[in-house]
């Protein structure tokens, strides 16, 4: 009876294992599944891909922001302020509307995030409140591509201006404002391959497979490698969600496998930050590069850890949002596409003002 007891418990045990395997392929496969289909449900709208404009063309063309006295109701709607880059998004469209203030108008300005960047549905609540308190205009940096259209529908629907700002497109929505994200990631590659010349291996943290950002960012690195540095080898690539603790362990698993890793690219700062943990508790010289140009992200290039950023510059950013939607709501035909600008952050350029950096110049005014 024992011996039986022990071939039923290895049948068992072998068989549990197999469906443990087989599990983790299911899993595998749908969510490598799930990226392709959240990257087609995208490519009917493809702003990296558009005939953009920059913000001095729009100034060029339309002269001064048209001033009204009427009161204006704006709603900003971000994805989770527990990121720094989406509280200074914040404080961007917060100094927008208190400098138009400043300047003839009487704008009010609400701001909210969900409770954190996988709260799609709470996102969507946050702007259904805001339809039913009629507002007059709506900036939205959705958290996926496509959790935010029915509240978009409903908004047009009811007369509401909506701008996409930055991040998480809406297809349905007439305006985007933000940088190209594919931008970002060639930008780094082509720093990289400065740092390190023709060959090396680097490895890829990404974000949300749901998110553009992170589809686009990853593609641009990927893509300038492959055209200008084939001998640059990306020897790994996995998302984290945007999560610091999850960055910071994929990258202790990479650096212990991978003897001559040379740098890690992430998809945000926030990530950067966890993977530099790693790289700092392995004390290997490892390249870290993020996106965002968070206050953390400057501070650790200071210290010497992080080595590069791309910051598009939220609070400047935020400026610009509500200057379309002045823009939008006096009568004037902002473009389908706005790019707002966007930097390598390093050692050479971290202590240069944001202002001398991007060449920031106030909107003018036009009372006719």
């Amino acid at each position: 009876m024992k011996i039986k007891n022990k071939v039923l418990l290895s049948i068992l045990g072998l068989t549990l294992t197999t469906t443990l395997i087989a599990c983790e392929n299911d899993e595998a496969e749908s969510n490598e599944a799930e990226i392709v289909e959240e990257t087609e449900s995208a490519e009917g709208f493809n702003p990296d891909n558009a005939d953009g404009k920059t913000l001095d063309e729009v100034r060029d063309e339309l002269g001064g922001v048209p001033v009204t006295s009427e009161e204006l109701n704006l709603g900003g709607v971000a994805k989770a302020f527990e990121n720094e880059y989406w509280r200074t998004l914040k404080e961007g469209m917060e100094t927008g509307a208190e400098k138009f203030n400043e300047n003839g108008f009487n704008i009010n300005i609400d701001i909210i995030s969900p409770q954190g960047e996988n709260d799609e549905e709470g996102q969507l609540s946050i702007v259904s409140d805001m339809i039913n308190r009629e507002f007059d205009g709506l900036l939205l940096s959705p958290i996926s591509d496509g959790n935010l259209i029915p509240g978009v529908e409903n908004a047009l629907e009811n007369d509401i201006d909506v701008i996409n700002v930055n991040d998480g497109l809406i297809e349905i929505a007439p305006s985007f404002v933000g940088p190209r994200a594919i931008e970002n990631g060639e930008a780094l590659a082509e720093w990289l391959h400065a740092q390190i010349g023709d060959e090396g291996k680097v490895a890829i943290v990404m974000g949300m497979p749901k998110a553009f950002a992170a589809r686009q960012r990853t593609e641009g690195f990927e893509n300038w490698i492959s055209e200008n540095a084939p001998d640059i080898e990306i020897v790994e690539k996995q998302n984290a969600d945007w999560d610091r603790g999850r960055a910071k362990d994929i990258a202790d698993t990479w650096i212990n496998q991978h003897d001559d890793l040379d740098a890690i690219f992430a998809n945000n700062d926030t990530m950067a930050l966890g993977v530099q943990e790693a790289v700092n508790s392995s004390g290997k010289d490892i390249l870290v590069m993020g996106v965002d140009g968070i206050g953390e992200a400057y501070e650790s290039i200071r210290k010497g850890e992080m080595d590069a950023t791309v910051d598009s510059f939220p609070l400047y950013k935020g400026q610009i949002a509500v200057e379309m939607m002045l823009r939008k709501i006096g009568g004037q035909e902002i473009p389908a596409v706005l790019w707002t600008p966007q930097a390598v952050i390093d050692s050479s350029n971290v202590d240069v003002s944001a202002e001398e950096i991007i060449d920031w110049e106030e909107p003018e005014y036009s009372n006719e």
